[in-house]
């Protein structure tokens, strides 16, 4: 594991991180979910795609990188460039896995891979509505000591710039972003997944231009079990980008 410390808005970011295979000419960057780290993603792709650079990022905030202000997924997304910048990586082919996969977006990359990646704003239940209903009318008598009882269980025991950079990009609809991206998008996941359904992926699909979408068996962390055959699909598209 290593640190680089990055200058964003007048704030120091610590951004851990680990690189697998150093030697290979081709970057592969890895960005965890909300609420994961990098060693979930290494634990699942670093033993495949051995032609690859891996870089897997601690995004701020999250594993062993620090966070010392709110941020939007905007935020986020510069914050890794200018690590990326740092480490002399280039945006050959970047992963994102749910809340990472829309800070993949932003960063424009040449291939673009989206494990059950959010983005695609998707209605709340008539409950959770009522919830949070209820809390605001708490929090407007005076009673936000009890905001524990109401946030979402992705937003517990968040720091306080945390859990502002959680209601910044929980609600997002980033379908104009995948729309307006021109490179080629590969999109992996689970079927059974509540967090980003399918017919999340499926609107993707539509949106962007130049992709395609694979289906698995499995929920939000389908990846953990289909990680070789992902991998696999992954190079065959890079060698595909070459003419190869």
């Amino acid at each position: 594991m290593a640190i680089k410390s990055i200058q964003y808005k007048q704030h120091t970011f610590d951004i851990s991180y680990e690189i697998v295979n150093p030697e290979a000419k081709v970057d592969l960057i890895v960005l965890h979910g909300w609420g994961s780290n990098k060693q979930l993603m290494k634990q699942s792709f670093s033993k495949y795609m051995n032609g690859f650079r891996h870089i897997y990022i601690d995004l701020p905030g999250f594993g062993n990188s620090t966070c010392s202000m709110a941020l939007t997924t905007a935020d986020v997304a510069r914050i890794v460039e200018l690590f990326m910048i740092h480490i002399n990586a280039q945006k050959d082919l970047i992963m994102g896995h749910s809340f990472g996969g829309k800070v993949a977006l932003l960063l424009d990359p040449k291939i673009l891979i989206l494990v059950a990646s959010a983005g695609i704003y998707v209605e709340k239940p008539l409950k959770v509505k009522l919830k949070i209903a209820l809390f605001k009318l708490l929090k407007n008598l005076g009673l936000s000591k009890f905001r524990s009882l109401f946030v979402a269980d992705d937003a517990k025991e968040l720091s306080e710039y945390m859990y502002q950079t959680f209601k910044n990009v929980v609600n997002e609809d980033f379908s104009d972003e995948f729309s307006k991206y021109d490179g080629r998008a590969l999109l992996f996941w689970g079927k059974e997944d509540t967090a980003t359904p399918l017919s999340s992926a499926q609107k993707m699909d539509e949106l962007i231009k130049n992709s395609t979408l694979e289906v698995y068996d499995g929920d939000h962390y389908f990846f953990m079990n289909h990680a070789a055959d992902i991998s696999q699909k992954i190079e065959k598209e890079f060698l595909k980008s070459l003419g190869a």
